[in-house]
């Protein structure tokens, strides 16, 4: 494919191709960087292979982009709780009270937690309790950043289920 064929494609797709990205993301530059990258897969697989349908892939490829970069986003959100559940945290004025019901919520979190498969239990101590990176888990447990995400997110939906249902 020579440059002038991909500039007359890029004028004549890429407007059309990023209304459609952003009608489904809602996100002026992710529409715009998911053009870009659908147009840079269309250069690369042009030079290996002949292309049938040039809008028809590039729409594909935009839609699987999109879909890809939703995943990626789902598997990050592992931040579901903040710190402050997680944590006991400790009140200036502590009344019998607060006391019992610090020590309940405690508890419910720890059998929440126990209740985890060991695997997932280890990567949630590792990052929720040791405060490990992600990369730093799945170094030193030998497993993908996306395994560790995938485990934490399980682990914080489990805790966030057990502490919701109350002690």
């Amino acid at each position: 494919m020579s440059d002038l064929d991909l500039k007359g494609l890029f004028q004549q797709h890429a407007r059309a191709l990023q209304s459609f990205l952003l009608r489904k993301s809602r996100d002026p530059h992710l529409a715009a960087d998911l053009v870009q990258e659908s147009f840079l897969r269309l250069t690369e697989q042009a030079r290996h292979d002949h292309i049938e349908n040039t809008p028809a892939y590039l729409y594909r490829t935009a839609r699987n982009l999109l879909i890809d970069h939703r995943r990626q986003q789902d598997r990050r959100k592992t931040d579901l709780v903040g710190d402050e559940v997680l944590n006991a945290v400790e009140d200036e004025v502590d009344s019998l009270e607060d006391t019992t019901e610090r020590q309940q919520r405690m508890e419910l979190l720890q059998r929440a937690v126990a209740e985890l498969p060991p695997r997932t239990r280890e990567i949630f101590h590792l990052n929720r309790i040791e405060g490990l990176t992600h990369a730093e888990v799945a170094r030193r447990l030998a497993i993908s950043d996306s395994s560790v995400q995938k485990h934490l997110s399980k682990a914080l939906s489990h805790v966030m289920e057990r502490l919701g249902a109350g002690p």
